[in-house]
């Protein structure tokens, strides 16, 4: 029987990865198996050519739930399901799906989710950087089969953007505006014609059923360069936004520092749930420019303070509380990695940073 999700070509084995302690961060196909896997056995609806798992058990699998046997899914994304809805609808046609919204808003986690549960695999990733090259979307070439062979298939190295045409399969593209305008524009003929041309070989690669496209950018820092008009007309754009509310927000901070507490084997309790809901409400105040109750306006810093920030400074001190400290994390341990994340300009972040703390006091 052939195997409906073959391994991708040069990508360890599932084996080799580990779903224990043997890598510092596992895959989400790897870290989440036992979830995709029971939601693939008991999944009934028709599933879109090539997709793992039918939508509305994507959508399951994201925004959490109970399956039939029992099996508990929990949450990858917390917050409007309707959001997930519309993304996962986007990728079940033949246009391809943006993701945008300010930094720590559970982009990139989102994309490697939806690439898991639609493919079986995330790891076809081009990382948008300032430098990165055409050949990271398109195609590049060893160079010694190339001097030895002249252009063939064999000297041909296939992007991961290649082998999702070939697979079809979900390719994810991160930081999307921060890639070079001449980068970008290797897309269009992708999103819009399904195919790649290989004008070396005369040829092309055309994309089979269930392939689809997933792209993150930051609409706050907009990167290197803007989406140009012909780019941002093959997209359909789902904007994920910050935390509606504080306990929303507690909510993805716990969860996220217990799972990496655990993969850091810190004990679970050395972040008590008072000190986690005290930073996020620090963070809030600070994004939003007033006290929790609205009575005190704030200066806001230059930073974005976001969840994903916030996770970050409460681990840290947990790391710290746990192999230099007592073992449990107070508020004052917290301090030093808030005041870190704040103050970002040393002139005008530092004055945001003592008036907030002046305002602590008399409140």
């Amino acid at each position: 029987m052939t195997d409906p999700h073959p391994p991708v070509p040069g990508a360890l084995p599932t084996a080799d990865l580990g779903s224990d302690l043997d890598v510092v961060r596992a895959h989400a196909e790897v870290a989440y198996a036992h979830e995709l896997a029971a939601l693939e056995r008991t999944d009934q609806r028709p599933r879109p050519p090539q997709w793992r798992l039918s939508p509305w058990a994507v959508v399951t699998y994201l925004v959490g739930g109970t399956l039939a046997d029992g099996t508990v899914i929990v949450p990858k994304y917390i917050g409007p399901r309707r959001l997930m809805e519309t993304a996962v609808a986007t990728l079940a046609t033949d246009r391809a799906l943006l993701l945008i919204g300010l930094p720590g808003t559970a982009k990139t986690w989102v994309s490697e989710h939806l690439a898991a549960a639609i493919s079986g695999n995330s790891t076809l990733l081009v990382q948008g950087t300032a430098g990165t090259a055409e050949e990271a979307v398109r195609y590049g070439w060893n160079y010694a089969r190339l001097l030895a062979e002249g252009p063939s298939a064999g000297a041909l190295v296939p992007s991961p953007v290649f082998r999702a045409l070939q697979q079809g399969s979900i390719v994810r593209i991160e930081e999307l505006t921060r890639l070079p305008s001449e980068v970008q524009d290797a897309l269009i003929t992708v999103l819009s014609e399904k195919t790649l041309p290989i004008p070396e070989l005369g040829s092309e690669v055309q994309a089979r059923r269930g392939f689809n496209l997933i792209a993150t950018a930051n609409d706050r820092d907009r990167g290197v360069n803007e989406l140009s008009s012909a780019l941002r007309r093959r997209f359909n754009t789902v904007k994920l936004p910050t935390p509606a509310t504080a306990e929303e927000e507690v909510r993805i901070v716990s969860q996220r520092v217990a799972e990496l507490g655990a993969a850091l084997a810190l004990p679970p309790d050395a972040a008590p749930a008072d000190e986690i809901r005290r930073v996020v409400n620090v963070f809030r105040e600070l994004r939003h420019g007033q006290s929790e109750d609205g009575r005190i306006k704030l200066k806001t810093p230059s930073g974005t303070m976001s969840t994903a920030e916030a996770i970050s400074v409460i681990v840290q001190s947990m790391s710290m509380a746990v192999h230099l400290g007592d073992g449990r994390v107070s508020f004052d341990d917290l301090l030093g990695g808030i005041e870190a994340s704040v103050v970002r300009d040393p002139v005008h972040d530092a004055v945001v940073w003592r008036e907030y703390l002046d305002s602590l006091a008399t409140r």
